[in-house]
């Protein structure tokens, strides 16, 4: 016997009927997402850049787990997705979490979205991804934009490897002593920053690493996308005239073969870093195995600023 169809005003019609999306006023259906965890890449500025999978997922699935939810309503609103949005994001994870996982257990299909890019790279995510596979829920990537790759690909500079640093350090001390500790890695650094720290950093950079070749990406794939290459020295000196509004991506050139390391200016601000908190000898030790320079170069160096900010005679 042929099967009846089922009345178009029942419950499964109706959710069926609200799983779509629209693009340039036509609507397609979406099917209902697998269960499990979806981690779905969103535009990092242009919307026209959701992928179309990506779509067909947060439509299909049950919840999408997002940082904040007006940020991810513009992007379910542009593609008319009739979405039920919660917040996951560092302030809520340690309530949120126990609640995904329950979810998960009775069967659900949850999307994981950052705010914008690809979830886990600087954003929340990696305990919840641990958890859900801990608990032998399925777990799905769907990949897309990432400000990383965006940048690494303008940049005009070595992409055969790079080192993903994330955020720097806030305040100027620690931020220093990190950056020398990144001088010392053979590959192409990529860096986020905010726009009231941009040109510090830079400044930074330049006493650090100033003969390598960078790039200042602001807003990319935004309406006033900024690509910005030279050298790291140039970029400082013309930081005071650059736009500070914005998302900032930094991409510097790993070092030359035959370069040094750590520039003199350099060395003395990671010495007088390592001595306000620690002994001559340990400050020594700590700059000798980041600059690769000579022992006894170090320590008298080390001396010289010891004296100077004591008044008196450096101890070893």
């Amino acid at each position: 016997m042929r099967a009846k169809p089922a009345p178009i005003n029942t419950p499964e019609a109706q959710d069926a009927a609200s799983r779509g999306f629209s693009i340039d006023a036509h609507r397609l259906a979406a099917p209902k997402a697998a269960a499990g965890l979806h981690l779905v890449a969103t535009p990092i500025g242009n919307l026209g850049d959701i992928t179309l999978r990506a779509l067909q997922t947060l439509a299909g699935v049950d919840v999408i787990a997002c940082e904040d939810t007006r940020i991810t309503r513009r992007l379910t609103e542009r593609y008319a997705i009739a979405a039920t949005l919660k917040q996951y994001h560092e302030h809520n994870a340690e309530a949120a979490r126990p609640k995904i996982l329950e979810a998960l257990g009775r069967g659900g299909s949850i999307a994981l979205v950052s705010d914008a890019g690809t979830p886990l790279i600087s954003d929340p995510g990696f305990k919840l991804v641990r958890e859900v596979c801990a608990a032998g829920h399925a777990v799905y990537a769907l990949p897309g934009p990432s400000s990383v790759l965006a940048a690494l690909s303008v940049a005009a500079l070595p992409t055969d490897r790079f080192f993903f640093e994330g955020f720097l350090p806030a305040k100027s001390a620690a931020r220093r002593a990190r950056l020398a500790e990144l001088a010392r890695i053979d590959a192409t650094l990529v860096m986020f920053e905010s726009g009231n720290r941009v040109q510090d950093t830079l400044t930074e950079l330049a006493e650090i690493m100033g003969t390598r070749e960078a790039a200042i990406c602001r807003e990319l794939t935004k309406l006033h996308e900024e690509i910005s290459r030279a050298k790291l020295a140039e970029l400082a000196r013309d930081a005071d005239a650059l736009e500070t509004r914005g998302e900032f991506v930094l991409v510097i050139a790993p070092p030359a073969a035959d370069s040094e390391v750590l520039t003199p200016a350099a060395l003395d601000g990671l010495l007088r870093e390592q001595l306000a908190r620690h002994s001559v000898k340990d400050a020594v030790a700590h700059a000798v195995a980041l600059s690769g320079r000579p022992r006894r170069e170090i320590y008298a160096r080390a001396l010289e600023l010891a004296k100077d900010s004591r008044g008196g005679d450096g101890e070893a």
